[in-house]
């Protein structure tokens, strides 16, 4: 049985879609879909986790602002 993988992910941080990944050849880009996560828009990352880790980053620097 061949292993197939996804050339795109959706990244969600709290039921809210920060944007999707796409597979490249360096890595996975991320491409923000909401205002909040604009800062990471066109990054490459090494993995779809690392990009889903920075979106949390993000959301939670976010956070501690609005608190």
């Amino acid at each position: 049985m061949s292993k197939i993988q996804s050339n795109a992910y959706i990244i969600e941080i709290h039921d809210r879609a920060a944007g999707i990944v796409t597979r490249e050849t360096r890595g996975f880009r991320f491409f923000s879909s909401e205002r909040l996560f604009d800062s990471l828009e066109g990054r490459q990352f090494r993995s779809a986790r690392e990009a889903e880790r920075a979106a949390r980053a993000v959301f939670s620097e976010r956070s501690r602002r609005a608190n």
